[in-house]
């Protein structure tokens, strides 16, 4: 166990061929060298599959790559799929699973999350699982019990000596894409205070070490006060980190902020 970090990453989607990813991956470690304090926290990329082993390569260690998904078999007639093996081969820190656009465009269900999360446990691969309500469900007061049931959907069953490599990143749908409506510092603590409750019913002390990240119109402007006033373990960005220099000036910002991380450890 070592001290808990927090998390500052973003996602690419689809977008930037392998050379713009490694454009990209240069020049924010470039910035970096100029951010004091930027090593205090646990940076992360994921980028288009096609770029992963580029960006790893690129990034020398200065921060974690992820995938942006993954077949839940390990092998198979799985047409354009992508497995764990083949992830754990080019060294990938985590895998992002169940993004609301996966969830609503690709069908993406609890059960096959479920599968998808043990699979990626077993090659030693951590999942970022990406929880969230839908606008309509937030309205008629039922966000609290959807988050609830993806979250024990996915990792209902996960062995205790697997706990510490969980990680969930709270979207409200509501929140992301660019005509998103940033969720306030009050929101975002009331959700982090559920869905820490919802992890300590299913795994008890051992729910301490998953860190919460949360990921909807993060910017420049208000990461520091969702990361302190929110009360949560991490940022996970979109559009506002999908250039070097806006990404750096996030990491600029909550480093000059001195944000520090709450109680507790995480395994890395």
């Amino acid at each position: 166990m070592t001290p808990r970090r927090l998390f500052l990453g973003t996602g690419w989607k689809m977008n930037k061929t392998v050379r713009e990813a490694v454009d990209y991956t240069q020049r924010l470690i470039a910035h970096l060298r100029a951010i004091p304090g930027h090593d205090s926290f646990q940076l992360f990329v994921v980028p288009s599959f096609t770029a992963i082993e580029a960006v790893k390569r690129a990034a020398g260690g200065k921060f974690w790559v992820g995938a942006q998904n993954m077949h839940w078999a390990k092998e198979g007639a799985f047409t354009g799929e992508i497995s764990a093996p083949m992830l754990s081969e080019l060294g990938v820190d985590l895998v992002e699973l169940g993004h609301a656009e996966r969830r609503m465009y690709f069908n993406e269900t609890d059960e096959a999350l479920h599968r998808k999360v043990e699979t990626a446990l077993e090659f030693n691969i951590r999942p970022l699982l990406c929880v969230g309500e839908q606008k309509e469900e937030r309205d008629r007061g039922s966000g609290r019990d959807v988050v609830a049931r993806q979250l024990r959907g996915a990792f209902e069953g996960t062995p205790p000596a697997m706990v510490s490599r969980l990680m969930v990143a709270y979207e409200p749908v509501w929140a992301i894409g660019e005509h998103g409506t940033a969720a306030t510092p009050a929101d975002l603590r009331e959700m982090q205070e559920h869905i820490r409750g919802t992890l300590a019913e299913m795994f008890s002390d051992s729910a301490a070490s998953i860190p919460i990240l949360y990921g909807g119109t993060v910017n420049e402007m208000n990461a520091v006060s969702l990361l302190v006033e929110g009360s949560v373990d991490g940022l996970f960005i979109g559009r506002a980190a999908w250039q070097a220099e806006g990404f750096a000036g996030i990491i600029r910002a909550c480093a000059n902020a001195n944000v520090s991380p709450t109680t507790g450890v995480y395994s890395t």
